[in-house]
């Protein structure tokens, strides 16, 4: 199909373009692309590197709770520490869901070990008086 006429309106000088050239919708040959590290509204960029120790917390927290409850009391520190610096970071730094988790698992797991102390304690306590009498 040839167009050897322009539609009705239409003038080829306002649209830099000669009679008969077909526009695609949405062409724009004006458009420039953007400068290198420009980002358009609405797109934040690269996220932000996530703290060195968050693995280390998440992992300890863990093994406090499957493994080791002494680990607990170690993870509860480190993610302390690490979350205070994410805070404190104001963004430039991320992992805060793996600290996060790995500080709670820490603090689950050092309340557990505390309970399995006051347990043997009081067992301890029961065997002594219950044998004395």
């Amino acid at each position: 199909m040839t167009y050897d006429a322009p539609p009705p309106g239409w003038d080829p000088q306002s649209q830099g373009q000669q009679p008969g050239y077909y526009q695609q919708p949405g062409y724009n040959p004006g458009y420039q692309p953007p400068l290198p590290g420009y980002y358009p509204p609405g797109y934040y960029g690269a996220p932000a590197p996530d703290h060195p120790q968050a693995v280390v917390v998440l992992i300890l927290g863990v093994m406090s709770l499957v493994f080791c409850q002494l680990l607990g009391p170690v993870a509860w520190i480190m993610g302390g520490k690490a979350r205070r610096e994410i805070a404190e970071s104001n963004g430039a730094i991320g992992g805060s869901g793996m600290v996060t988790a790995g500080w709670i698992c820490g603090i689950v797991a050092t309340a557990v070990i505390l309970l399995a102390i006051l347990f043997v304690v009081f067992a301890i306590i029961v065997g002594a008086v219950g044998s004395s009498q």
